[in-house]
């Protein structure tokens, strides 16, 4: 690792903050742009159909970038020699955020059932956790990720 790392640590380290950024970034630009755009479409199919598929447009979108993170914090970690608190505490918050995903990602994949089948109440119920509460928590967390990432390379 040591070698690979030497050779393209460049590469390794654009690759994870990229990845961290298009993750991240995604989940912001969702909830915080789209979102309350959406609101303002008063057909409740409509609306409920364009949120499944813009959610899951971003679930297909990050989920190689979330690969890719850790990969590339694998390799880091290893070739670097990290431990410590910082390095705990990012492997944490990005395996929560990755459970958490997983999670969003179900339930937007059983709400698109439901919708599909015609059951747009229960889909609604499935999908309403997702802006309200678990992109916000992936959102907060991947902020304090990024922020703990910055001080492991100084300022």
């Amino acid at each position: 690792m040591q070698n690979l790392f030497n050779n393209y640590s460049l590469i390794i380290v654009t690759l994870h903050v990229i990845s961290a950024v298009i993750w991240i970034g995604g989940m912001i630009a969702i909830r915080v742009a789209v979102h309350p755009s959406l609101q303002s479409v008063e057909d409740a199919k409509i609306k409920l159909g364009k949120t499944l598929e813009i959610t899951g447009r971003l679930f297909k979108l990050v989920m190689p970038f979330i690969a890719i993170l850790l990969i590339t914090a694998i390799i880091m970690i290893l070739a670097l020699n990290l431990k410590g608190g910082v390095i705990y505490t990012k492997e944490a918050i990005w395996s929560i955020m990755t459970l958490n995903y997983s999670f969003m990602f179900y339930k937007r994949a059983k709400a698109q059932k439901l919708f599909d089948s015609g059951k747009l109440a229960d889909a609604k119920a499935e999908v309403k956790l997702i802006p309200n509460f678990l992109l916000p928590i992936n959102i907060i967390l991947g902020v304090v990720a990024i922020i703990l990432g910055i001080s492991l390379r100084g300022y």
